[in-house]
C-alpha cells in the first residue's frame, strides 16, 4: 500500500513504524472474513482493512473525525485478522498507533471520558479489591447488568496457596482485577505448579500489565505501568532465580511479551523489556512438559464434558494453537472445540464489553450457541476476560481450564 506521511509523523518512531505496517497490506480483504465486528456489521470501515485506510488518510494528513473514532473504537482488538493476513500485516501495533493519533486530535464527549477514566483509574486501583469484596456482599441486589461483572464470592479454597519450596520456580503475574475477581485461578496455577515439582513465586510490587491503559488510549499510562513490572521483577530476574515469567490470563500474557517492542525507544528499559518478553511463558505453554508429572496425579473421576474457548489473545495474539486442549486429552480429560468459529472472539476484549455492549453481547451469544452441540457440563478458557464475558450468557459453570486439572488433582 503506497503511503505519503504528513510531516508531522515522517520522521517520528511511530510514523515510521505505522508506514512499514501500511507498505505490506495488498488490500486483499481476506482480514474481513474473519473479523468479528466485519460479520456483525457488514460494514467496510468496521473491518480491518477499512480501519486500515481510516488510519492511513489519518497519517496522510486528513483530519480525524467523531466517526473516525467510532469505529477504530468498535475495534475487538483480537487480532484475528493477524492470522488470516498472507502478507503479515501488524494489525494491532497498527491500529494501536492509529487510536493514539485520532485519540489525541479529536475530543470525546465528557460522558465517553469520564467511564473510560474510571476504567483505566478504577480497574487498576488499590481500592478495587474491596470494592469488589463491597459488591459481592451485596450481589443479589445489584441490576443485571451490574451483577454479571461482579462473580460470586470465592471459597476459602482459592486462597489455599502451597507453602513447599522446589529447586524450580517461576515468577507469576497475578494480574490487577483477577486476584479480587477470581482469586482461585492464581491459587490453582501455585498448586498445579506445586504438583509438577515447581514454586510459584510473585512480586506485591507488580500490577496491571499495562493493557487496560493502553487500550483505553492512555498509551503513556500503559508504559509507565510496564516500567513498574519491570522494576518489580528485575531483582529476582535478573539474580538468576527464575526460568520463566508465567501468565494464566492470555490478555497479559500477550501484552507482556510485547513490552520490548513498547519500550524498544526507552534507552533505560529497552534492553531490561526484551529480555522479560523473552521470558515470557504462557501457562499453556508450560502444560505439555508438566503432563509427564501429572499424569499419575490426575484422579479418575466420573467423565466431564468439557467445551474449551481459545482466547484472541492466546490463539492470535500469542499464536498459541492446540496445547491446551491436548494436554488435557492427554491427562485424561474430555474437551473439544467448538465445530465451527472456534476463532472467533466471545466479544470480551478487556473493557469493550463495558464500552461496546450490544456488539459484546452478540458476539457472546454467538460464541455460546456455537458451543452448546458439545453440550458441556464445564465451559473453559484461558483469560479471566472471556471467562467472565461468557458465563454472563450462560447458566453452564465457566471456568479457568487449571482450576479444573487442580480439581482433579486435589
Amino acid at each position: 500500500m503506497q503511503t505519503n506521511l504528513a510531516p508531522e509523523f515522517k520522521d517520528t518512531p511511530e510514523g515510521r513504524e505505522a508506514e512499514a505496517i501500511l507498505r505490506k497490506c495488498v488490500h486483499c480483504g481476506f482480514c474481513t472474513a474473519t473479523c468479528p465486528t466485519y460479520q456483525l456489521l457488514g460494514d467496510e470501515l468496521d473491518g480491518p482493512r477499512g480501519r486500515i485506510y481510516l488510519i492511513k488518510q489519518v497519517l496522510e494528513g486528513h483530519g480525524p473525525t467523531r466517526k473516525t473514532q467510532e469505529h477504530l473504537d468498535r475495534c475487538l482488538t483480537c487480532r484475528n485478522c493477524e492470522s488470516t493476513c498472507p502478507s503479515g500485516v501488524q494489525y494491532g501495533n497498527l491500529v494501536e498507533i492509529g487510536r493514539d493519533i485520532v485519540e489525541r486530535k479529536v475530543e470525546r464527549p465528557r460522558g465517553e471520558r469520564t467511564v473510560r477514566w474510571m476504567l483505566k483509574e478504577g480497574l487498576t486501583s488499590p481500592l478495587f479489591k474491596p470494592a469488589m469484596a463491597l459488591g459481592q456482599t451485596v450481589r443479589p441486589l445489584l441490576p443485571g447488568t451490574l451483577r454479571n461483572k461482579v462473580p460470586p464470592k470465592a471459597d476459602a479454597q482459592a486462597h489455599r496457596w502451597p507453602t513447599q519450596s522446589h529447586p524450580r520456580a517461576v515468577l507469576m503475574l497475578m494480574g490487577c482485577v483477577q486476584p479480587a475477581m477470581m482469586p482461585n485461578i492464581n491459587s490453582a496455577t501455585a498448586r498445579v505448579l506445586d504438583a509438577a515439582g515447581i514454586q510459584t513465586l510473585v512480586s506485591d510490587e507488580a500490577g496491571c500489565c499495562g493493557a487496560i491503559r493502553l487500550h483505553l488510549n492512555d498509551h503513556e499510562g500503559g508504559l509507565d505501568d510496564m516500567r513498574r513490572n519491570i522494576d518489580a521483577w528485575w531483582p529476582t530476574v535478573s539474580a538468576g532465580k527464575v526460568e520463566a515469567l508465567v501468565m494464566n490470563a492470555s490478555g497479559c500474557g500477550v501484552t507482556v511479551k510485547e513490552y520490548g517492542h513498547a519500550l524498544a525507544h526507552d534507552p533505560a528499559y529497552a534492553e531490561k523489556a526484551a529480555r522479560i518478553s523473552a521470558m515470557t511463558r504462557d501457562l499453556s505453554e508450560l502444560l505439555p512438559a508438566l503432563v509427564p508429572a501429572l499424569k499419575n496425579k490426575v484422579r479418575r473421576r466420573k467423565a466431564t464434558q468439557l467445551a474449551y474457548h481459545p482466547p484472541c489473545t492466546l490463539q492470535h495474539g500469542q499464536q498459541l494453537r492446540g496445547g491446551i486442549e491436548g494436554s488435557l486429552r492427554e491427562l485424561g480429560f474430555e474437551v473439544q472445540l467448538a465445530a465451527t468459529e472456534s476463532h472467533l472472539c466471545c466479544g470480551s476484549a478487556g473493557t469493550y464489553s463495558v464500552l461496546q455492549p450490544e456488539l459484546a453481547h452478540a458476539l457472546r451469544d454467538r460464541k455460546i450457541r456455537q458451543l452448546e452441540p458439545i453440550k458441556p457440563q464445564v465451559i473453559v478458557s484461558a483469560n479471566i476476560g472471556c471467562i467472565q464475558h461468557l458465563q454472563s450468557g450462560t447458566a453452564t459453570p465457566v471456568r479457568h481450564w487449571v482450576e479444573v486439572l487442580d480439581d482433579a488433582l486435589s
